[in-house]
Formats: structure tokens, sequence, C-alpha cells
């Protein structure tokens, strides 16, 4: 049985198999766009080794043979004390569950490795925060170090510039970590960069049964015997220099699905730093300003995804060294406002038939459509204001802690308000009504999260600081205890105390468009009926009568 397959265009295994992160490379690789070289361990594998506990027979034998063709293709070695072979290995499902799972970055910078990095850059500093990168994440996703012991780590000097005292201080990090690590006793970094593979595989596949894991697929309702796949490839590295970086970008606005590139770019850093939340980011306009010839690739990939795709796409990339790298795609998923937008721009496009901007568009999306705000509120009232990532009005008492959230959310409405949120937050997301970060973006965590889930959220409010341990939050000279009423709006990114007058949106041209379209199937008078009734209607005739199947 072949359990190991090359990301190239040839491949021909479907998504259950491949995962819809190594599919989507796939189509990557078959419009021409640049995409790191690697291989993807099939969905296959993971659900053979929940079963038996350990990686079925000969799979060691096929990813070794992986890892030499990767080699080949790269004039690379894994390990190597010259040229060598870094990778990332990435989790990918065939149902998207974003941040759920583990990924290790960075893999294969052994000592030796490290020092051949330097060598060949000639860039110490570089290869040092790569390899404080890798341990860090190793240590978390492998190990099972957890973050609050990881959190004393200074990764500072990695955003300095080149000097002897900063490699110092990254060095310094580096015995912190290692020290951190042998204080656990047990399980070490190895030395041996194939050992680091498999151990990274088992540690992705192992993922699959956290309890954020489960939590976020009992959510969604996505089958629990599904496993994921394991993306593995050449490492690119956005904190090469500050020619480098890494950025989240949709082809059309999330929010209101206008026709305009959305997204966030960070320069000299890597994709976690984006994603996580934990570090500032700057608009998806910013690499236009500083990178012209990167804004003009990524645009035209925009461009190619889409009419590929038919549908608003998310991407994920990295540029190094002025050389552009997409690293995943997916159609865009938009909800609400933005969903019937889309469908209906691409419809007047002809890129779709009206027929299917029908069945693009759920019910539910058009009772989120008539989106709540805030009213205007008096002086004073707003206690702090971020971005809006999730539109929408949530009132609820202050929780600073996933397990707060979920504690006072069985007494009422909860707003989670946090530093930053990751995957170990999931429960709380759950449980909370919205959500508040003092840090981040609207493609980190909390604002993916949320927008899957149908909560509103703010995020990056910069002057917004949170004391789990006290259970305060303080922003503007006042500090609320856990348990104060709030109110945000996840379109304005306001944050008030007490619960405000809230107003709702009038509806957009393209919701009474998509609505006479639907009129015009059921051939009925849409007086009686709300919205969601009307689209649903048209919805059972086209499946009724078969075109459903071919719009």
């Amino acid at each position: 049985m072949t359990w190991i397959h090359p990301l190239s265009p040839e491949v021909e295994e479907s998504v259950e198999v491949l995962g819809a992160k190594a599919h989507g490379l796939v189509v990557l690789r078959r419009l021409g766009l640049p995409v790191p070289p690697g291989f993807v361990i099939s969905t296959e594998v993971c659900r053979a080794f929940l079963r038996a506990g350990r990686l079925p027979s000969g799979f060691g034998t096929q990813l070794a043979a992986a890892v030499a063709d990767l080699e080949a293709v790269t004039h690379r070695r894994l390990g190597g004390a010259e040229r060598p072979l870094v990778l990332s290995v990435r989790s990918g499902a065939s149902v998207s569950m974003p941040g759920m799972m583990s990924t290790v970055l960075n893999l294969g910078l052994t000592t030796g490795a490290t020092t051949a990095l330097a060598d060949e850059t000639g860039d110490l500093r570089f290869a040092l925060d790569s390899r404080l990168r890798f341990l860090t994440g190793f240590a978390s996703e492998v190990l099972g170090v957890g973050p609050a012991t990881l959190a004393g780590i200074d990764h500072a000097p990695a955003r300095q510039s080149t000097s002897t005292s900063t490699s110092s201080r990254l060095t310094q990090a580096i015995h912190d970590v290692e020290r951190l690590i042998a204080e656990r006793g047990g399980d070490t970094v190895s030395e041996d960069a194939a050992r680091q593979l498999e151990s990274a595989v088992t540690a992705v596949f192992s993922s699959w049964n956290t309890p954020r894991a489960k939590a976020y697929r009992e959510l969604h309702g996505i089958p629990h015997d599904l496993g994921t796949a394991v993306t593995v490839q050449l490492m690119v590295f956005g904190n090469r220099d500050q020619h480098s970086g890494t950025g989240v970008a949709f082809s059309r606005d999330p929010s209101t699905g206008e026709h305009v590139p959305f997204g966030e770019v960070m320069f000299g850093r890597q994709g976690d730093d984006v994603v996580s939340g934990t570090s500032l980011t700057g608009p998806l306009s910013e690499l236009a300003d500083r990178e012209p010839a990167m804004w003009t690739r990524l645009l035209s990939a925009l461009t190619r995804l889409e009419e590929h795709y038919r549908d608003a796409c998310y991407v994920e990339f990295t540029f190094e060294a002025g050389e552009l790298w997409v690293l995943q795609v997916r159609p865009g998923r938009f909800v609400g406002r933005a969903a019937v937008r889309v469908a209906v721009d691409l419809a007047d496009a002809g890129k779709i038939g009206r027929d299917e901007a029908l069945l693009r568009v759920s019910p539910h999306h058009l009772a989120q459509l008539r989106t709540p705000r805030i009213a205007a509120t008096g002086p004073g009232a707003v206690f702090t204001r971020g971005l809006g990532a999730s539109p929408g009005v949530a009132v609820g008492r202050v929780a600073t802690t996933a397990d707060s959230a979920v504690r006072l959310a069985a007494r009422g409405p909860v707003v989670l308000i946090r530093p930053e949120t990751s995957p170990l937050d999931m429960h709380g997301l759950a449980a909370a009504s919205g959500v508040v970060t003092a840090r981040g973006g609207p493609a980190s965590h909390a604002a993916v999260v949320a927008r899957s889930l149908g909560k509103p959220a703010v995020v990056g409010a910069a002057g917004l600081t949170v004391d789990p341990v006290g259970g305060t939050v303080r922003a503007g000279g006042r500090t609320l205890p856990e348990g104060t009423l709030v109110a945000l709006d996840g379109t304005s990114g306001e944050v008030v105390v007490g619960e405000p007058r809230v107003t709702t949106s009038s509806a957009d041209p393209q919701l009474h468009r998509l609505l006479a379209w639907a009129d015009d199937i059921t051939a009925d008078e849409p007086t009686g009926r709300t919205e969601p009734e009307r689209l649903a209607a048209a919805q059972a005739v086209l499946r009724r009568t078969g075109r459903a199947a071919t719009g």
C-alpha cells in the first residue's frame, strides 16, 4: 500500500486521502503557482496509527524513501553538515480545522545543521532564530512542554538587527529552552533529524484526538474517524531578512464580500507569528508599499485561484528574499453578508449561474445578514477599541480564561477577553457569546475560529491588558473584574461597558437580487415568508428538479 504521495500535479488521490491542505497544494502545482516541494502522508496512516497506537509496519521505509526523493529534488540533506534540508510538518484533515492540530516548523535544525545554515547564508542571527523556533515548537507540540513553561523564553532578539549581542541573546534563549526540556526528564530533542521527523509525524497524528480538536469537530459536525494527513515540505523562511515575510490573504473582504484583497502581512517573520495572534501584524496593503513585486505576484495568484475555484479564496503565503511561495489555499467559505455578495457578484460576472449562486448561500447566512450594531453611545461608554473581525454584537459577562468562560456561561452569556487565543482556548470560545483579544489581527486564531462559529469578535485592542490571575481587564485607566457586563461590536471594533442599545442594518441590494432569483424559481409571491424561507424554498426546487447537481 502506498501511504506517501509527492506534492505533484500528477497525483490523483482524493481530498479524503490527501487532506484538504495537500489537495490544495496539488491544485496550486497544476496551476503553475509556486509551492515548496514536499510530500503528503495520507489520512490512512493516521487512522492506522490511532487504531494501533503505532505507525504501521513498512511506513518507515516509505518515509525514508520520500525524504530521499526530496533531498534529490532540493540538492539538500536532512540534518546535513552542508546545505541542510529544513522541513515544515503540518496537519491537514479533509475538512479544515484551523489551529486545532499540531505543526512543527524548522525541523531538521540539529546543532550541526544550524551551523551549516549559518555558514551557507552568512547570517548567524537567522540560523539561531530558526533553531530557537524549532526547539520551542518541538518542545510544545512533540514533547508536551506547556505554554506557561515556555512563556518566559525571550524571543525578542529574533526581531533585532544582526549583531554579536543579538546572536549571544539568541544562543542564551536556545540554552534556556534546552534546559527547560532537560528539567522535565523523559524525552529530549534528538540530534538525529530523521528521528525528529518521525516524532513530529506521530505528534500530528496524536493531536487529532486532543480535547480542543474533538471539541471543534463536535461543534462543526465533523466525524471523529476521518483522521488527518501530514504535509511535509521544504521550509521557506519568512524570517530570512527584512525582504522576507509571511501573510494571509483573501481575494475578497471576508466581512463584506467586496472584491478587494484583504489580509495581513509581517516582515522578517514566520507564518505562526501571524496566525497565533501574539504579534502585531500589518494590513496586506503594506506588501504593495514595501515589496511591490511580491504584491503583483500575489494578486496574480489570487486572480488565477478565483478563476479556478469560481469562488473567493484564502491563501497563506511566505516570501523569502524576493521569492513568493504559496503554502495553502481554500475557498473563502464566507458567511452572512459576504456570502451573499460574493455569490451575486460571481453570477453577475458570469463565473457561476444564478442557480449555483442560490445554492451557495445558506438560509442560515440570511439569518445573520441584518448585522446588529451598537448604537451611538455617550461619552466614556467605550471601554476599548480594536479591529472588528467577525460581525455582530455580543453582550455578556467578562471572562478572562477559557475555564472561567465555561463556568460563567452556565449562568448566562459570556464575553471571553484574552491577550490572544490559542487552540487550548477552544472550550472557552465555544462557550462564549463573543471574544475580544488584545493582540492579533483578522487572520489570528481568535478571528478565524469566531467567524467559523458565527460569533462576534474584536481583535488587536492594543490598549487592553488582561490579568487572568487577578481576573481583571484594564483599558483607558479603568479596571473591570470578571463578571462585569460588557458588549462588543464585531464590525466597529468597539467594546463598551453595560448593555447598550443595538440597531440592525438594512439589507443589501445583493440580498434583494438573490431573493428575486429565488422567487423566480418558486414562482411564488414572497408575501408572508421570511427571507430564509424564500431561499430555502428555491433550493428545495433546485434539488427536487435535479438542477442542484448541475448548478
